[in-house]
């Protein structure tokens, strides 16, 4: 039977364990006539660690990152985000932990094209009564966010749709750290920066990490980043994936 989710558990920010993530025989598979399936016999993360993934298109890291955010459960297996088996938890009850534990920075960024700057690196803070604890007041915690970013205080007000998308980046960056959830996955980030401004907005991004003690997960294709991460790892060497035609 489904575990249930108290979501009294998130009242205050969690301890996290030694492993902040752990995937252990877990097998999917997307329906269809040209299916793809994907399996992960063995995959863990220190609490803290910074780990980058490399694979190309088709190689499923996508299918990946939404295991582990409980966007999708598997097939078989565990999924294991600091201590809780998210994979035995009902689809809502996974929605509301991944609101707690687990920051997302999208490849195009998803804010919200007519809210604020303060509104869309806030927004977590809403369904995350925990990272609405740890963060305090949602103004002062945006505003200092930002500004470590390298951001004016004075784009709070600004619509995300008038900023630059370097500035849309960093304000994304900012919305998945606020509130300091344990785990950040970070879905190929830079792939729109050339190496300069890649370079700088890495380093802004993990200063921040370190700030705030979260481990970080990153996919890439770009393996010239991999000087930055504790760990480097090639999708091949977690996952076996097979695609079928009917």
């Amino acid at each position: 039977m489904p575990q249930s989710l108290n979501l009294g558990d998130f009242s205050k920010p969690l301890a996290a364990p030694a492993s902040i993530l752990k995937l252990t025989d877990v097998r999917h598979r997307w329906p269809g006539r040209a299916s793809f399936s994907m399996s992960v016999p063995s995959f863990s993360m220190r609490a803290g660690e910074t780990v980058l993934l490399l694979g190309e298109s088709g190689s499923g890291k996508s299918t990946l990152l939404s295991l582990i955010c409980g966007v999708i459960a598997p097939l078989e297996g565990q999924v294991s985000v600091a201590g809780k088996d998210i994979a035995a938890l009902p689809a809502g009850a996974r929605d509301s932990f991944r609101a707690e534990m687990i920051g997302v920075i999208f490849q195009q960024f998803n804010l919200l094209p007519f809210g604020s700057v303060q509104d869309n690196v806030a927004l977590p803070l809403r369904f995350a009564p925990g990272r609405r604890a740890q963060a305090g007041p949602p103004k002062e915690a945006a505003r200092r966010l930002i500004e470590a970013l390298g951001l004016a205080p004075g784009l709070l007000a600004s619509r995300a749709s008038q900023l630059s998308v370097g500035q849309q980046q960093r304000v994304a960056v900012a919305r998945a750290l606020i509130g300091a959830p344990p785990l950040v996955i970070a879905d190929e980030p830079t792939s729109a920066l050339d190496a300069g401004s890649q370079e700088a907005f890495l380093a802004l991004m993990f200063d921040q990490l370190r700030a705030s003690g979260a481990a970080l997960i990153m996919v890439s294709h770009d393996a010239r980043l991999a000087g930055r991460f504790e760990r480097v790892i090639e999708m091949a060497e977690i996952a076996q994936t097979e695609h079928a035609t009917a």
